[in-house]
């Protein structure tokens, strides 16, 4: 209960002062994850709709590998990065191993799957009346696919706060690629588990708190501009 409180102190203190070294932390770790969550909504949108609405053998096993990715360990999605990234590996030579890009990296191969999977189920939900006069009006393949987007995108927004509060939530591909290396790629969630592993519990519920307070405050927002 003790650490808890002064947990709570020191973590209102650190916000309060605007330490410098937490605020390089916390910048980090957003444009980390706010580049991740943007790629892989990038590559969702039309892998989503190229699956969503073409007909083809084996879409619904497709779609069930797809889902069964949500739980995807984030170890694992390290260890495969790992090995891709690697100076051996077939990445190598991007030299991203260790650094932020490298990061990005890892966390858009973890989200991919959980945003493409809802990009595909918000899309399949879209009335197949508004489907069909699309198509009857002579779309393009871009028109279609902005047309649907328009109709879903309460539900691709929903993709969005899911993917990024993933990703921002994550500790096992960070610090696996990216080494936990202080000023370097160091974020919220290994220097939680860098100060646990140190029996610093004060400071570790500190940061903890403010990573809390950072996704719940970039979930509002968004969840803001999906009512707007």
């Amino acid at each position: 209960m003790n650490d808890l409180i002064t947990g709570i102190g020191i973590a209102f203190g650190l916000i309060l002062t605007a330490d410098p070294e937490v605020i390089d932390i916390t910048a980090r770790t957003l444009a980390i994850t706010c580049s991740s969550t943007l790629i892989s909504v990038v590559v969702a949108l039309p892998l989503g709709a190229a699956i969503a609405f073409r007909d083809f053998p084996g879409k619904r096993t497709v779609i069930s590998i797809i889902q069964t990715l949500y739980a995807l360990p984030t170890v694992v999605v390290g260890l495969l990065c790992f090995m891709v990234l690697s100076r051996s590996g077939p990445l190598g030579y991007l030299g991203w191993m260790f650094t932020p890009n490298g990061m990005i990296f890892g966390q858009t191969v973890l989200i991919l799957p959980i945003t493409a999977g809802l990009v595909i189920t918000a899309l399949q939900s879209v009335s197949p009346g508004i489907t069909d006069t699309i198509r009857s009006l002579g779309a393009s393949r871009l028109q279609f696919l902005r047309s649907h987007v328009r109709e879903a995108r309460f539900a691709i927004m929903a993709a969005v706060i899911v993917g990024f509060s993933r990703a921002i939530s994550e500790v096992g591909t960070a610090i696996m690629i990216g080494g936990n290396i202080k000023g370097h790629t160091r974020v919220l969630t290994t220097a939680i588990s860098l100060q646990t592993s140190m029996g610093n519990f004060s400071l570790s519920l500190a940061l903890g708190i403010i990573l809390l307070v950072i996704a719940l405050v970039i979930n509002l927002l968004l969840g803001l501009v999906q009512n707007r």
